[in-house]
């Protein structure tokens, strides 16, 4: 028995090391079913409209305050997705389209293409950056999102996005 313990001490000990040495991501890709993927740099983000955003309090599933971002200034994440072409035989379709953020450690957020380009939530969503003063170039948590209008939104903020693959619903 003493030694399974151990072996769980160790497996979990090695399990939070290995989420906390996450490399920042200076890149991201749009792919999936798009006409040609699309790769978006730090430096391409730059040329978005930036926005200053207000303080978020970042919460749990269950709503409990986890701590405050503040100094915020984004980008919509709608606006980045308009610039990829979805690979759609005609717009009725769009509707059946979804996008899924990806992080290196596996986590993955996902909305729809209604909830980003048909209601109030797309005006919402934001690439993070600048926090406090400190640019995403200089941020462990490049590149980052955030949605200003979830009611529990430690759910939906993410941080190190690789990859944006757009899907389709069957």
């Amino acid at each position: 028995m003493r030694i399974i313990i151990c072996f769980f001490f160790t497996a979990m000990t090695l399990f939070v090391s290995a989420q906390s040495k996450l490399t920042p991501t200076d890149k991201f890709t749009i792919e999936g079913k798009v006409k040609r993927p699309i790769t978006i740099s730090v430096s391409d983000l730059e040329g978005f409209t930036i926005k200053s955003l207000p303080d978020l309090v970042i919460t749990d599933h269950m709503g409990a305050k986890k701590h405050t971002l503040t100094g915020l200034r984004g980008v919509l994440l709608k606006d980045i997705l308009s610039k990829a072409e979805i690979d759609a035989e005609n717009p009725k379709v769009l509707s059946e389209f979804y996008f899924v953020l990806a992080a290196p450690d596996n986590y993955k957020v996902v909305f729809s293409w209604n909830e980003i380009f048909n209601t109030e939530t797309g005006n919402n969503i934001y690439v993070v950056m600048e926090e406090e003063g400190t640019k995403i170039s200089g941020s462990a948590d490049r590149i980052s999102i955030v949605t200003l209008s979830d009611l529990r939104t430690g759910r939906r903020h993410m941080s190190n996005i690789e990859k944006i693959r757009v899907e389709r619903a069957k």
